[in-house]
């Protein structure tokens, strides 16, 4: 008992470093290390969970060291009050890394890695530190929208988990770059190395939404107070995806019409490449004479449905952005022959399906 009472002591002195500076000292190997105490009090909390008179004990014990007035111990660590916040010392400590910008650039890379670790990366817990962090972001945020009906809690709940990586993302870029010129896009290509890609691309687009639309006059964000690091963040990130073609063109072909609308909508280097896509995806299909529809060359093409529903989103955005997109369909329409019935071009089909006239 006294052995583990001495742990807890210990620990709770990580906890409260864990909040200062001094993290800048950290290395991979002392986040491993903190990492694995927290684990080891996790497993103290389930082996002795389901031993009600040795919890109560044990409990007690505990209790009576942390609330010791004036003591140096647990008490003064918030979270750690009772048995119970065993179970969550990971989380706590994880939580409290991710938050303090003193962390340096190898010891946070090396958090980032154990809270995503990727598909196919075996886990020696029955649950990972990833899954366990979004239910209490989950759990969190439910608390702020109980009186909001239920479809609009869904909504709301992820957008605030996802608002919450892309502003944490945005703060690490600016970090990062003020530290080498090069240091952003070596982290976010190491990031989407590690991370699970699908989620990656969701954290990317809500960042990239989180700056103020381009058609602001500077002048004007500068009045309202616009903050200068999601716009420096997000500079990054487009200098990164457009660096990385490949990249980009996923991120095109796998986000949602919306999002992506309201995304190249603040960008328009990325609404350039965005329609040179839509473009050549355009160019892939041809016309069932007997169907009297525009279908794939090959399964993995876009589908007329897709292409005209990217479109369709596109056309609903204010200016500048709908009058490049309809420029940019009238001047494809020209140089696919200028038709003016269907089944001829692409470009003039989608137009009649916009209700846009020729």
């Amino acid at each position: 008992m006294e052995t583990l009472l001495q742990h807890l002591e210990r620990f709770s002195e990580v906890l409260v470093v864990s909040r200062t500076s001094h993290v800048g000292t950290w290395d991979p190997a002392t986040v491993r290390r903190a990492l694995q105490w927290a684990r080891y009090l996790r497993h103290v909390h389930r082996r002795f969970d389901s031993h009600v008179r040795i919890r109560t004990a044990l409990e007690r014990r505990l209790q009576n060291q942390w609330r010791q007035v004036g003591g140096s111990g647990p008490a003064s660590v918030p979270g750690l009050t009772n048995f119970q916040a065993l179970g969550s010392c990971d989380l706590l400590l994880s939580l409290r890394l991710l938050e303090n910008r003193a962390l340096g650039g190898a010891a946070f890379r090396y958090l980032l890695q154990q809270l995503f670790p990727g598909p196919g990366v075996p886990d020696g817990d029955e649950e990972t530190l990833q899954g366990r962090l979004a239910l209490l972001a989950r759990r969190r945020s439910a608390v702020h929208m109980l009186s909001i009906s239920c479809r609009e809690n869904l909504v709301l709940l992820e957008d605030s988990v996802m608002k919450t990586q892309a502003e944490l993302l945005l703060e690490r870029l600016q970090e990062v770059g003020k530290a080498e010129a090069e240091g952003p896009s070596r982290f976010l290509s190491s990031l989407w190395e590690r991370l699970p890609r699908g989620n990656f691309l969701n954290v990317i687009a809500a960042a990239l939404r989180l700056t103020p639309s381009s058609s602001r006059p500077q002048e004007e964000e500068s009045e309202l107070g616009a903050p200068k690091a999601p716009r420096e963040g997000s500079q990054e990130l487009v200098r990164w995806l457009l660096g990385k073609p490949d990249i980009l063109a996923t991120f095109c072909r796998n986000l949602p019409a919306g999002l992506l609308t309201s995304v190249v909508g603040r960008h328009p280097q990325l609404s350039r490449v965005y329609l040179s896509l839509l473009k050549d995806w355009g160019r892939h299909l041809h016309y069932d004479l007997q169907e009297g529809v525009w279908v794939r060359a090959e399964p993995q093409d876009v589908s007329w449905e897709e292409l005209y529903g990217r479109f369709h989103s596109l056309c609903q955005a204010p200016p500048p952005l709908k009058d490049e997109v309809l420029t940019a369909l009238e001047s494809s329409k020209a140089q696919d022959g200028d038709f003016q019935v269907p089944g001829l071009s692409i470009w003039t089909d989608l137009l009649l399906a916009l209700g846009t006239g020729l």
